[in-house]
């Protein structure tokens, strides 16, 4: 009798061959999408330059704010048809497998250099096609741009064909990276052409870089200022969770200790804190609190204060207690789930790199990351766990306290300050103008 083993949901994916969306399939999904998903979030339009009197292949960027963009951007660009980038993650879930592979969204193993995601690349651009993706390899973490991933001009280059860009405000504020609930109030879209294939021969790929980041730079709390818009739909959860990304206390220097839920933040050292209210605006509770403007500005201020620390500190050291999960290879992932929980241990992140210390599937696991290898944190849903390939395979990791924003800021400032092929942005200069010289000697780079 022959034996016969069956295929892993990931020997399928590296095998699937992809060719450009179904006519009917994507008016179909269109027409799901502009009914009866992207109305209730107020959308609003605007081509500038349109993407469908270009008839050769092309690619579409966009700005990466909240996982209902793929709306936005599907109705900006029709009847246009498109294959989007979408975390390999998602394609193990049983409520959004089939759905990815109707509409031939590529798998793509985020930062990482994943040949299979440039495989399917090829085959559509070969066959005239449009590829949709975010250059910031990730949806916003706190409603603002992240740099784009190193290598995004040379890879535009390569190609050297038409680039549009799809410039999105307000997505971010219909469902936070903390807290999913979803909330109306107002979506901006607009299309443009970013780059002929002229423009990308005659730049550098840094030129190239800087203008996508320059192209993207927003952020979604201050817009939200000047628009002053309402946000309905709020089931008094403006602040849920919120101390995901604001966990250090602005006015005693507490962290991990903030409670963040339904519409207040308040320190639990020393009563600190704000509501927030329909607008997205911080309201303290007395005129002592010490609040930031927003919380995007709360994190800069987070950062800064990493900034400085690691480089005082040639020790510092940082441990959290975790869960690990995998993805699993026979049967899609249920109940929202991300991965399969498969071990435990101790993660660490000092200025070596990261490393975990525990077990996995019962047996003693560890691994070792520089900061050549990890740059910045996949926070692919929401802010309870993150994500990192090791040796090619997902790893999904749960943290015991709601630390991971400090991980998140943590893991960044330590690669720049050691390697820095990730850079920040350029108007962020000032952060480290007290520092230019790193304060670590060069052998921790190894």
């Amino acid at each position: 009798m022959l034996n016969i083993q069956r295929r892993t949901i990931q020997e399928r994916l590296a095998r699937r061959q992809y060719h450009r969306p179904n006519v009917f399939i994507h008016f179909l999904y269109r027409f799901i999408m502009s009914g009866f998903v992207a109305p209730v979030y107020n959308p609003h339009y605007k081509v500038i330059d349109d993407i469908n009197k270009c008839k050769g292949p092309c690619f579409v960027i966009f700005n990466h704010l909240s996982r209902l963009d793929h709306a936005f951007v599907m109705e900006v660009t029709y009847p246009k048809r498109f294959n989007m980038l979408c975390n390999y993650g998602e394609f193990f879930r049983s409520h959004l497998h089939l759905v990815l592979w109707l509409q031939q969204v590529l798998p793509k193993k985020i930062f990482t250099d994943d040949m299979n995601s440039i495989r399917a690349i090829n085959q559509i651009i070969k066959k005239g096609g449009c590829v949709a993706f975010s250059p910031e390899g990730t949806s916003s973490l706190y409603g603002q741009n992240q740099p784009i991933v190193p290598g995004t001009g040379r890879f535009l280059q390569y190609y050297n064909i038409p680039v549009y860009f799809v410039h999105i405000t307000g997505s971010y504020l219909t469902s936070t990276k903390v807290c999913l609930d979803e909330r109306k109030g107002r979506v901006e879209t607009e299309i443009s052409l970013l780059f002929t294939p002229e423009q990308l021969q005659k730049m550098t790929p840094e030129e190239i870089d800087d203008k996508i980041n320059e192209a993207f730079r927003h952020d979604d709390y201050a817009w939200n200022k000047e628009k002053h818009i309402k946000w309905t739909k709020l089931r008094d959860r403006m602040c849920e969770r919120l101390d995901d990304i604001c966990y250090k206390c602005p006015r005693c220097g507490a962290e991990i200790n903030m409670t963040a839920e339904k519409d207040y933040i308040k320190c639990n050292n020393c009563g600190n804190g704000a509501r927030v209210n329909e607008y997205y605006e911080f309201e303290p509770f007395d005129k002592d609190c010490v609040i930031p403007e927003f919380p995007t500005k709360w994190v800069e201020y987070e950062r800064m204060e990493i900034i400085r620390e690691i480089r005082e500190n040639p020790d510092y050291c940082f441990t959290e207690n975790v869960t690990i999960g995998c993805l699993p290879k026979y049967r899609y992932l249920r109940h929202l789930a991300t991965s399969v929980p498969c071990g435990e241990g101790v993660l660490t992140v000092d200025h070596q790199g990261m490393h975990f210390k525990g077990t996995r599937d019962g047996k003693p696991w560890s691994f070792d990351l520089d900061y050549t290898e990890i740059w910045t944190l996949a926070i692919n849903n929401a802010f309870d766990h993150f994500a990192h390939f090791i040796d090619r395979e997902f790893i999904d990791i749960f943290t015991e306290r709601r630390s991971v924003g400090k991980i998140l800021l943590l893991v960044e400032e330590m690669h720049r300050l050691h390697v820095n092929t990730w850079r920040n942005f350029k108007w962020y200069d000032y952060m480290y103008k007290d520092y230019e010289k790193p304060a670590i000697d060069d052998k921790t780079r190894n």
